[in-house]
């Protein structure tokens, strides 16, 4: 197994025999670790204290960018929806990951897959209810601010 991976799965490892979730993740750039994180649900209630996340603010945070383009992820498990999106947002190129979601399911860990499944759906048939309301006549549209700008 690649030593990154390995290094990713012995987080999770750890993590679970800590009280946690069996997720862990190593961001890696140039042949080198640059970050980790693990699934830190259980001691921050966090909802987004995701492995792959924390790898990802780590690293942004102490090279003060959100540019991870030349970035390499390696996780235990194929990343949820909310770790994924970070990681287009990020500009990661590459993810690398051990256990699949399906996997994830048969432990009882399914909450990704529903929501992979939710989102392939028309807004309107979606579980979590999204309604667009229009700003008011006359209100600042940050939207047009930000056109505005470049």
């Amino acid at each position: 197994m690649d030593k990154f991976m390995e290094r990713a799965v012995h987080l999770a490892v750890e993590n679970v025999k800590g009280g946690g979730q069996p997720f862990g993740a190593v961001l890696v750039k140039d042949d080198h670790t640059v970050a980790e994180g693990v699934n830190e649900l259980h001691e921050t209630y966090d909802i987004s204290g995701h492995a792959e996340m924390l790898a990802m603010r780590r690293a942004q945070q102490a090279l003060q960018t959100n540019d991870l383009s030349t970035y390499t992820m390696y996780a235990s498990g194929e990343p949820c929806p909310m770790c994924l999106t970070a990681m287009y947002f990020a500009g990661i190129e590459s993810v690398f990951y051990c256990a699949s979601m399906e996997e994830a399911v048969e432990a009882g860990l399914g909450k990704a897959k529903t929501i992979y499944d939710d989102i392939q759906k028309p807004k309107s048939a979606r579980a979590l209810s999204m309604i667009q309301m229009p700003l008011d006549e006359g209100q600042e549209n940050p939207m047009e601010q930000w056109k505005e700008r470049k």
